[in-house]
């Protein structure tokens, strides 16, 4: 343990997991944080992790990102999960072994692991490298079935290690702070996958709307790629931190006259908000051939989106989940050559309920990220 880094407090209580497939007389402990039912909060957990197969990637976490869809999961608001859950799919850490047939990666190599991992890599999804739409169904980071391990429920990275299948690890630059990069495997991907796809330029016209986790990184991405960016948001209050993460543009949605001026100015818009909100004043900023891609997930429905408006201009109305691993490692190698990372604030073990809360509460400015040098070491697994 780093000595700069805090302590957490003395565990109350720990619960073993074992995800390890195969029985209870196999697997190695690691420490983690997770919830053990929709009100329990985030409690110490100890998990009982695969050994390393010939394919595996044994990786010490250092550091893993708490995204709002952690809390959601946690908390039972999308579906039930299966609990105990170990939330986290924004990992990054250290290769410690590897086994017989991994070549690409080495003892000591800083890597990552993002929102999956593992897919049927048979369909024609998964053979165009963009497993994350896999039409059997991707093998989310945690509280997921996994097929090739007697369905053993995946776990995340709030903890000390994790075994990934060499094809779902992915190389994290030197260039890049590694507490910093963590985000950028969930909110980095979700907003990089759809520039991309609309193959922003120079020049390009870029919109976001909504200046949380997921619309820092836009700004920062969309002028990277060397766009002129313009921040939609409620919020007056939101003005200065948008210019100050390089925003050429901020408009106060609410004002229509505001709106009525951005008419016919933007090229893409990137939608991350994830409450219902009325498309239709964001449609009418968009140019001839323009897009909108939804990212942010509301929970409830959205208002109707006018037919007349994507008619009479070609519109498109789209949406877009993360990003493949080879479009991820793409990604990675984009921002460390263009200094580009997620702007964050470390939590300890012992701060992650307030942090949750926090999130809920829009009081991060932009992403958390857990430092797993916190976490206390593993207890001894119950038989059970």
């Amino acid at each position: 343990m780093n000595p700069g880094r805090p302590v957490p407090p003395p565990l109350a209580k720990t619960i073993s997991l074992d995800t390890t497939g195969s029985g209870p007389s196999t697997g190695v402990l690691a420490a983690a944080y997770g919830a053990t039912s929709a009100v329990s909060g985030l409690v110490p957990l100890t998990v009982a992790r695969r050994e390393p197969g010939e394919d595996d990637v044994e990786i010490a976490i250092e550091f893993c990102g708490l995204c709002h869809s952690d809390v959601h999961a946690t908390r039972g608001e999308w579906r039930e999960p299966p609990y105990p859950l170990v939330p986290g799919h924004e990992i990054v850490g250290h290769v410690t072994r590897v086994g017989s047939a991994v070549e690409d990666f080495a003892t000591g190599d800083r890597v990552g692991v993002g929102c999956m991992v593992d897919s049927c890599r048979e369909c024609d999804s998964c053979l165009e490298g963009l497993e994350q739409y896999c039409e059997r169904g991707n093998v989310g980071t945690y509280g997921a079935a996994d097929p090739r391990h007697a369905d053993a429920i995946t776990q995340g990275g709030y903890s000390t290690s994790v075994v990934v299948d060499k094809r779902f690890v992915l190389r994290v630059p030197e260039a890049l702070d590694p507490a910093a990069a963590a985000p950028l495997l969930c909110a980095g991907i979700t907003t990089y996958s759809p520039l991309r796809y609309f193959d922003v330029e120079e020049g390009d016209a870029v919109g976001v709307v909504g200046l949380g986790g997921l619309g820092h990184m836009a700004v920062k991405l969309a002028k990277a790629m060397g766009a002129e960016v313009t921040v939609f948001t409620t919020s007056e209050s939101k003005f200065d931190a948008a210019r100050e993460l390089g925003a050429d543009h901020v408009v106060l949605s609410k004002d229509a006259d505001a709106m009525e001026a951005a008419n016919r100015s933007i090229d893409v818009i990137i939608d991350t908000v994830a409450a219902p909100h009325d498309l239709n004043p964001y449609f009418r900023t968009l140019r001839l051939d323009g897009a909108l891609f939804q990212l942010g997930l509301p929970a409830d429905d959205m208002p109707p989106v006018s037919p007349g408006l994507l008619i009479r201009r070609r519109l498109a109305y789209a949406g877009s989940l993360i990003g493949g691993i080879e479009e991820t490692q793409e990604m990675l190698d984009f921002c460390a050559e263009h200094g580009v990372a997620s702007d964050i604030e470390i939590v300890g073990a012992g701060q992650l309920n307030d942090a949750y809360d926090r999130m809920v509460a829009g009081d991060v400015k932009y992403r958390f990220v857990l430092d797993t040098a916190t976490l206390q070491e593993p207890s001894e697994r119950a038989d059970a």
